[in-house]
């Protein structure tokens, strides 16, 4: 399946990697021979050489990487986490994410290039940035310093994740 290019997106194929390059910035996305790249008209189309498992493979994973960055450069990939905690907080300082979250020392994480994060009321954190693969690792850190803990649900999530809750000790002897 081609795969089609958006508007104000330029795509550009060497020998052994694509160029792209849109309004959110510049992707270069290398690809094994197994597959070909050709652009034709407006979309781009990956083929394979023969049908061998790993040309297979590989044909289903370049498109998909391709599709990926051409939505990146158009639209662009946010991911949203959300704080829950008595005193867990986060904001954005210059170019770096301060999180308290309950340890003696607040946590500073710095914000790479060609990522943007927004904080709305100390406790939903918004990543956007242009790689689908960059924002989900961004992401996949900061829930890593407090996670969500089964009994109060206090910790670090994603927006649409949900965390099993446990039931605590009874009392009852």
């Amino acid at each position: 399946m081609p795969v089609k290019i958006p508007k104000g997106v330029k795509v550009s194929v060497q020998e052994g990697r694509v160029l792209l390059e849109g309004p959110k910035g510049k992707v270069t996305q290398e690809y094994s021979p197994e597959v070909s790249v050709k652009v034709e008209g407006d979309s781009v189309v990956v083929s394979r050489a023969d049908d061998s498992r790993e040309a297979k493979s590989r044909h289903g994973l370049y498109r998909n990487l391709l599709k990926n960055a051409l939505v990146g450069l158009s639209d662009g990939f946010a991911k949203t986490l959300t704080i829950t905690g008595v005193g867990y907080k986060a904001e954005v300082k210059g170019k770096s994410l301060v999180l308290n979250l309950g340890y003696s020392t607040p946590i500073e994480y710095p914000i790479p290039d060609g990522v943007a994060m927004d904080v709305e009321a100390n406790t939903r954190i918004t990543v956007k940035g242009a790689d689908r693969q960059q924002v989900g690792q961004i992401c996949s850190e900061i829930r890593s310093f407090r996670p969500v803990e089964p009994y109060k649900g206090k910790g670090i999530k994603y927006e649409n994740e949900y965390v099993r809750r446990k039931v605590g000790k009874s009392g009852i002897k």
